[in-house]
């Protein structure tokens, strides 16, 4: 099984991705969790171009790592300079790594218009970077940067620079897809002839501005190239670079290379997650292999089948990247969706195959006035245990109102509500006040609840959606509202639908609180005392 190296390049090429900003904790402790994966080599930043960089470097020579390489990244260079005076090329000794890459040009274009040097001098200064450096006991990668571009322009100077670094010593040439324009079969072709001319080892870096660089990846390594470069979700600049959590199954598990170690690959899904989080951006569920949705069926005819063997849509095992498989509830459900669900749910499957039609019938109804069930499981589990009669009213509603008011044009609103509900035979009437009507609503019916439901105090409203639907409708449109809620164990979504936004907000409220009382024994106890 032949073996890829592996080289992320999050840390550098992700950071210059719209949104993406890692502070210099994030990247030590993103840096630890790829050695912890198996990746050969986590490129940390350009220490001669911001300080966050240069402290970046100074603290991870303190950093443990078991397997990977830390490697400074940087220019050849510049044309005027003496290599060992270039402010570039010290800054890159002095980041202290056992790795450097150096990108330089290999595409007559920037040659001639963005450097504004001859041919001979370019080829001069890759020389001397690359030499200069192993003289100094560095490991070399060489980037070429956009040579299939500088391929297709002038293929014989393109191969010139890369025979100049292999023969300055350099020990991987890395070929650069660097504006994300090469065609799949356009890198195929190159790579071949790459090879015939090129003894060192080959290494490829693709961005994703044809949708094409996880697919050109895999075209080059099958044509030769054992060093591969990429990013954690493939964040980078414009659309972004290869992504990683895609090249990495694509080429263990359908292509048979080696990039790590099974039980590593099993943490592909954690280490996505753990990326985008200390990147502060909502994980993107469409990721394939390892996105919420990766694994997720809605069809009835899918899940049916599923049910009978994962394979018939599945390509994997979700687990082998792990992930999970999701069966989503929704107007498109079937009854193999319900019984799954129910299954998944805790709810007894065998009770829930009397009533699953009505089941269906009552989420296809609800669908149809603008509910969705897909990331509202507490709702849902609500919804099928009414229909099984596997339910308990833990209060009557005898009414509420919510206030707002605004002294001032300087003052903030102020948001107060009243409410009056039933527990058994008794009557409890609060008020509150609250950030928002929403919140002041929450407030005062907690407060009315917990003398009864003292449980209540564990759990807490985490988020809280608003979308508008048929938005043609103006302000009297109907409106979607989820609700995220936590305790300690646990986090569960509910849903409503109104076209007032304070009625919408009551019915996903109302559902978590007795969501979070239903799954409690104690709750189940005293509603049962108190009825």
């Amino acid at each position: 099984m032949k073996r890829i190296q592996l080289y992320d390049t999050t840390l550098r090429d992700g950071t210059q991705g719209e949104d993406v900003s890692f502070s210099v904790e994030d990247k030590l402790r993103i840096a630890q969790r790829l050695d912890a994966f198996g990746v050969d080599y986590i490129e940390g930043g350009w220490p001669g171009s911001n300080p966050r960089d240069l402290e970046f470097f100074r603290r991870a020579r303190q950093l443990r790592l078991h397997h990977a390489k830390i490697a400074a990244f940087g220019s050849t260079r510049r044309a005027k300079n003496r290599v060992e005076e270039d402010l570039n090329i010290l800054a890159l000794l002095d980041a202290e790594t056992s790795v450097v890459t150096i990108f330089g040009k290999s595409w007559i274009l920037h040659v001639k218009q963005a450097l504004q040097i001859s041919e001979e001098e370019n080829l001069e200064i890759i020389s001397d970077s690359v030499a200069y450096l192993k003289s100094q006991g560095r490991e070399v990668i060489y980037d070429a940067e956009h040579f299939f571009d500088g391929f297709k322009s002038d293929r014989s100077y393109a191969l010139q620079t890369l025979k100049t670094a292999e023969a300055a010593g350099a020990e991987v040439l890395v070929l650069c897809d660097t504006n994300g324009g090469t065609l799949t079969h356009e890198v195929a072709e190159i790579v071949r002839e790459v090879k015939k001319h090129i003894k060192s080892e080959i290494g490829i870096h693709t961005h994703n501005d044809c949708e094409l660089a996880v697919a050109n990846t895999l075209a080059a390594v099958q044509e030769g190239a054992v060093h591969v470069q990429g990013t954690i979700n493939g964040y980078g600049e414009r659309c972004g670079n290869a992504n990683l959590c895609s090249i990495i199954p694509n080429l263990q598990l359908k292509l048979g290379y080696k990039c790590v170690e099974d039980e590593h690959l099993r943490r592909l899904t954690e280490l996505s997650h753990f990326v985008s989080d200390l990147a502060n951006l909502s994980h993107r569920k469409h990721l394939p292999f390892v996105g919420q949705s990766a694994f997720a069926h809605k069809g009835g005819v899918h899940v049916s089948a599923v049910m009978k063997s994962p394979a018939t849509y599945e390509h994997i095992e979700p687990e082998r990247v792990g992930n999970q498989r999701r069966v989503l509830v929704s107007d498109l459900s079937g009854r193999s969706n319900i019984s799954y669900k129910s299954a998944e749910l805790g709810i007894d499957i065998e009770r829930a195959g009397e009533h699953l039609q009505e089941i269906v019938e009552d989420i296809k109804q609800k669908e149809f006035e603008g509910y969705r069930y897909e990331d509202a499981d507490g709702s849902l589990e609500l919804l099928i245990r009414r229909r099984l009669n596997d339910w308990q009213e833990f209060f009557d509603l005898e009414g509420f109102k919510v206030i707002i008011h605004k002294e001032s044009k300087e003052e903030k609103p102020v948001s107060e509500a009243l409410i009056k509900v039933r527990v058994g035979d008794e009557c409890e009437h609060t008020a509150a006040e609250g950030n928002g009507p929403v919140n002041a609503l929450d407030h005062a019916l907690r407060k009315a609840l917990e003398k009864f439901y003292p449980q209540l105090k564990e759990m807490h409203l985490a988020d809280y959606k608003v979308r508008v639907l048929d938005g043609q409708d103006g302000t009297g449109a109907k409106v979607r509202v989820l609700i995220t809620s936590r305790n300690s164990d646990a986090s569960w979504n509910t849903v409503g639908v109104s076209t007032d936004i304070i009625e919408a907000s009551w019915k996903a409220l109302v559902d978590s609180i007795y969501y979070h009382l239903s799954r409690s024994s104690v709750g189940k106890a005293e509603a049962a005392v108190i009825r």
